[in-house]
């Protein structure tokens, strides 16, 4: 038997669990011997069962005994906020575990190797690629102890992010400001610098078209050390401002991952932005271009660090969209040493889960 449409069905159920947190999304389905449907799981968020116990609750106690479960991601294999699947499908009797991807927690992994030594014969790798996609931002998380950050700044063509007088509202039309809100509402946590605040006084909200409130609202983020006025919009927002009184953006990565952030938006000025840029901190950039021209020393991004052309910090472009007379460019870092090959941005390629998203101080086009 192939495993492929199995851990596609898994794969769609574990679409079901929330994009945000600190917990990944997984789908699990049991199979009798002969290949047909048993139950179905998905995990639904931090303190419920995950997706394997989800679906072993379902069944008659012995239930499962012989059964093969596909699931997305190998089994945990630790005590969290619930105990460990691998020995939840070791109890319940299953022969076979077919799963997707490996767990890369340094506390969590280890499942296949705990089923292996009590004699369930486990297959790995099944939709790989797909699954490493669709668990992106979370893979990142688990591997490097940070969220996944996106990197968004609007500018000119020419790369200019406000006027030489420094205004800025509105370089982008209105589709393209929309768009910013509904990326908003996909992250976690929406990160900008002390200089952002004091010059634009952002609300830092996700809002519809008519300027509602989004069902789900970011995290405001404010980092750096100057006070911030007692009556800024920030302290509306319906969530709690966390402020990080530093410029250490590892310090600040590491603490918004401590805070269980899975995905943050950077939505700062050009300061901060080329410090995330700088740091080699960024996952994605999300690179807002209106067909206009404004020159000047207002510019997108400031110094990188780079000396020469050798140094530069190659993209690859993994979509372009267009926005009314706007474009978005979703671009990803290309490792050092990486082929100089160009990517086809006609059939688009999904990297790290971005699809989720559906699909002195000086005034820094912060859209409220």
């Amino acid at each position: 038997m192939t495993w492929e449409a199995p851990m596609r069905t898994a794969l769609e159920l574990a679409a079901n669990g929330p994009a945000r947190g600190v917990n990944p999304r997984v789908g699990c389905v049991i199979l009798d011997p002969e290949g047909h449907v048993l139950a179905e799981g998905w995990h639904r968020g931090v303190g419920t069962a995950h997706a394997e116990v989800d679906a072993l609750s379902q069944l008659p106690d012995g239930g499962a005994r012989g059964a093969t479960a596909v699931v997305t991601l190998e089994p945990c294999n630790h005590w969290g906020h619930t105990g460990p699947c691998s020995e939840a499908l070791i109890e319940a009797g299953v022969a076979r575990v077919v799963y997707g991807t490996d767990d890369p927690g340094h506390h969590s992994s280890g499942g296949a190797q705990r089923l292996r030594e009590a004699g369930v014969e486990v297959i790995g790798g099944v939709l790989r690629d797909e699954i490493d996609a669709f668990l992106g931002d979370w893979l990142t998380a688990a591997r490097l102890g940070r969220p996944y950050i996106v990197v968004k700044w609007a500018s000119s063509l020419d790369g200019r992010a406000a006027a030489a007088d420094g205004t800025s509202k509105w370089i982008t039309g209105a589709a393209a400001r929309q768009r910013v809100h509904e990326q908003r509402e996909a992250s976690d946590a929406i990160v900008v610098g002390t200089g952002t605040v004091l010059a634009d006084d952002p609300s830092l909200t996700a809002r519809g078209d008519a300027g509602e409130l989004m069902g789900t609202q970011p995290t405001p983020v404010v980092v750096g050390t100057r006070a911030i006025p007692k009556d800024a919009a920030v302290f509306r927002h319906p969530n709690p401002v966390v402020f990080e009184g530093t410029h250490d953006l590892d310090e600040v990565v590491a603490d918004l991952h401590q805070r269980g952030f899975r995905r943050v938006y950077v939505e700062g000025g050009p300061t901060l932005a080329s410090a995330f840029v700088a740091a080699s901190l960024v996952d994605e950039y999300a690179i807002y271009l209106a067909p206009t021209l404004l020159g000047g020393p207002r510019v997108a991004l400031g110094d990188l660090g780079v000396e020469t052309i050798a140094d530069q910090r190659r993209l690859r472009v993994i979509d372009v969209e267009r926005l009314g007379g706007d474009l978005l460019i979703r671009a990803v870092p290309v490792p050092d040493g990486a082929p100089r090959t160009a990517a086809p941005i006609d059939d688009p390629v999904d990297v790290a889960g971005a699809d989720i998203f559906p699909t002195p101080p000086i005034p820094t086009g912060q859209e409220g």
